[in-house]
């Protein structure tokens, strides 16, 4: 790295537009998830394939935590998990094993999002999972997967399995672990979280309330689709980012760098 040149504008002029774009939108993911609490020091991660370079993708540099996280920071890899572009940064190791198999396999995992929130890892370890007792929870379920725990992600014998419990879902529980998200773009993968962590919160609140809790029938869960497209005016997650990224610049714009 260029001791006297900032690292964004080195980074900036190696790679192309749309990868630069996707670097802010993906430092931002980062710094939205610190934001709203379901960090966890620096041992989650998210992902992003970088555009037309199907076997490249963008995680985060290890050790760095997330609301450090910028545009430049992030280190690209293959899917043997080989540095492509120069990086002082190594990236986990149990990150590449989850978002490497699953990038390979969902060509429309662009983005993965994977969190410890502690509301989704209590919830993880309830044998029912997720119930259908909210609105929030209609969304998850629509799309939902389980993943039964097979310790810390180190082992790529568990990647086969680990993708087919994914199958086609947008939302993978990882059983006593966490959870997981899949999307088209940071956008997109980011809003899949927020219902998700939002699902598994009410959930342990109504729980802990001690009431009888009521479920939502299933002719609601079938329409609930057609339901997210109307609400969000069919642009999904493109409705609510520019907010979002006017947040974060309100706060600190250092993920752009």
């Amino acid at each position: 790295m260029h001791a006297s040149v900032p690292a964004a504008v080195v980074v900036k002029s190696q790679v192309s537009a749309q990868e630069w774009e996707l670097r802010v939108n993906l430092a931002a993911a980062y710094r939205l998830v610190a934001l709203f609490g379901w960090d966890d020091l620096v041992f989650t991660h998210i992902s992003a394939r970088v555009p037309g370079h199907e076997r490249h993708f963008l995680i985060n540099p290890y050790g760095m935590m997330f609301e450090e996280i910028t545009a430049s920071s992030l280190v690209k890899i293959d899917l043997e998990g080989r540095k492509v572009m120069e990086s002082p940064y190594e990236i986990n190791p149990a990150g590449f094993t989850i978002h490497s198999c699953i990038h390979a396999a969902r060509e429309d995992a662009h983005c993965i999002v994977h969190v410890h929130s502690l509301n989704g890892v209590a919830v993880s370890a309830q044998r029912a999972g997720v119930l259908p007792i909210s609105q929030q929870s209609l969304f998850v379920l629509a799309s939902l997967a389980y993943h039964d725990y097979e310790g810390v992600a180190l082992n790529a014998a568990e990647q086969p399995r680990l993708v087919r419990d994914l199958g086609t879902s947008l939302y993978l529980m990882l059983r006593n672990h966490g959870l997981l998200t899949v999307g088209s773009s940071p956008a997109d993968a980011f809003l899949h979280m927020y219902l998700f962590e939002a699902t598994c919160a009410i959930q342990l609140r109504a729980q802990s309330g001690g009431g009888e809790l009521i479920p939502i029938g299933a002719p609601l869960l079938a329409g609930i689709r057609a339901a997210a497209e109307r609400v969000t005016r069919g642009q999904g997650a493109a409705l609510i980012w520019p907010g979002l990224l006017r947040r974060l610049d309100r706060l600190d714009r250092g993920f752009r760098d």
